[in-house]
């Protein structure tokens, strides 16, 4: 007799003394009531039912599950203490390679996001980025990591900056996926993601309830890595640019501070108001980097606002861009993944909402919160530092990427979402 708990897919209405649940029980295991409404979501909540009875492995059997319902229930059923577990079913519904391929990257992605910053600090992310990548295509794959003050000499100002109050130093990943066998072969698209492995907030520093799950800020690095990832395992053929602008942004004497002005590699240069504002600081480094390789498609993603998640909720990631036929266009792709995502106002004008005496711009207002429309004033900051008057550019504000706490859907810690959002529009654009 098998120790997984089966588990099976039906149509059926639950028989009359379970009422109306979406989860129901007889000899044979438990069965997963479809209903009309939110079908996926309710597979969701049903394996988290399960789970939450501390159901440690199922098997999931019968020809009525297909891909996008069994990576639901996989979604529900694991956590950060056990991130397997789920047996899946190989019928004709289903592409078992594909379900592979979205757990090998959803591995990757929970595993940095939900673990320690004290395992998982700015070398160690780079390296694990970078290793993972190189694993699925060893002979396509190069990087270099800046570290520390090679920072400054590079002129990447921002992420020195940030993560010089740290005695584990800031540093810059750029990697290169080439599998077209041409060195000289143009940079399709170029991924930069935040990489901020813990957030004290610095000088403006957070309360205690803010930071406690602070190590969850380098969720845009472990988004754009893992949504690489699936893309080439999904069979991407074009060269592919990846930027992690990761640091640690700590209090020391050797922080930086309110009034520091900081002077970018396009002479743009910065008040700081608020320390705390610190992911913009660093993705403004990868947005010049990756306009640098000259690739017509840029998708930065990062948990950069408490301003995206009320305005949208942890439920959507919140979409900005200047060109607004992209944003639309990514909108879809992330409906077509079943991730949600929403587009949120940005104008160019949104770069002067951070005025300074002293600077070009300030990289906050001296408002809680940034202010009215903080997330589509930082989403201004960025634009400075794109190319080609933002075409080709989309930021992703991940407001849906982690749970702080475990509900009827999600456990506590990393979602993954925005990862099949970023492979998709990799797919579709270049």
């Amino acid at each position: 007799m098998s120790e997984k708990m089966i588990v099976r897919l039906t149509e059926q209405a639950p028989a009359a003394h379970w009422c109306s649940v979406n989860l129901s029980f007889d000899n044979d295991g438990a069965l997963v009531h479809l209903s009309e409404n939110e079908t996926l979501k309710n597979v969701q909540k049903a394996a988290r039912s399960l789970a939450g009875q501390g159901i440690k492995e199922v098997e999931l059997k019968g020809e009525a599950w297909c891909t996008e319902s069994q990576w639901a229930f996989y979604q529900g059923f694991v956590s950060p203490k056990a991130q397997d577990g789920v047996a899946f079913v190989d019928n004709a519904q289903s592409d078992l390679k594909e379900l592979s391929s979205l757990k090998i990257s959803a591995l990757f992605a929970r595993k940095v996001i939900n673990g320690s910053a004290e395992d998982i600090y700015p070398e160690s992310l780079a390296e694990k980025a970078a290793e993972f990548i190189q694993s699925l295509a060893p002979e396509y794959v190069s990087y270099q990591i800046i570290k520390g003050d090679a920072l400054l000499e590079a002129q990447w100002i921002g992420i020195h900056a940030v993560g010089r109050g740290s005695d584990r130093k800031p540093v810059l990943l750029e990697l290169d996926y080439n599998p077209t066998g041409d060195e000289n072969a143009p940079v399709a698209a170029a991924l930069v993601g935040k990489g901020i492995t813990f957030d004290s907030g610095g000088y403006s520093i957070k309360a205690s309830e803010g930071m406690a799950t602070m190590k969850c800020d380098m969720g845009g690095a472990g988004t754009v890595t893992a949504g690489l990832a699936l893309a080439i395992n999904r069979g991407i053929d074009k060269r592919i640019k990846l930027f992690l602008c990761c640091a640690e942004n700590l209090i020391s004497g050797n922080a930086y501070k309110l009034g520091d002005i900081l002077t970018y590699k396009n002479g743009t240069t910065v008040e700081i108001l608020n320390t705390d504002a610190e992911g913009r600081l660093v993705l403004a480094d990868g947005l010049m980097a990756a306009t640098e390789t000259g690739a017509p498609l840029i998708i930065d993603a990062a948990t950069l606002t408490g301003a995206a998640l009320m305005a949208v909720g942890q439920e959507y990631n919140a979409l900005f861009g200047l060109d607004k036929t992209l944003v639309r266009e990514v909108e879809d792709f992330a409906s077509d993944e079943f991730e949600a995502a929403w587009p949120l106002p940005l104008e160019k004008w949104h770069q002067d909402k951070c005025p300074s005496p002293y600077a070009d711009t300030a990289n906050s207002r001296s408002q809680k919160g940034g202010g009215f429309g903080g997330a589509s004033n930082a989403a201004g900051f960025l634009s400075r530092f794109v190319g080609n008057e933002g075409q080709g550019w989309v930021h992703i504000d991940l407001a849906a990427c982690f749970e702080n706490n475990a509900g009827p859907q999600w456990a506590a810690g990393a979602t993954t979402l925005g990862m099949r959002t970023v492979a998709r529009t990799l797919l579709e654009k270049v």
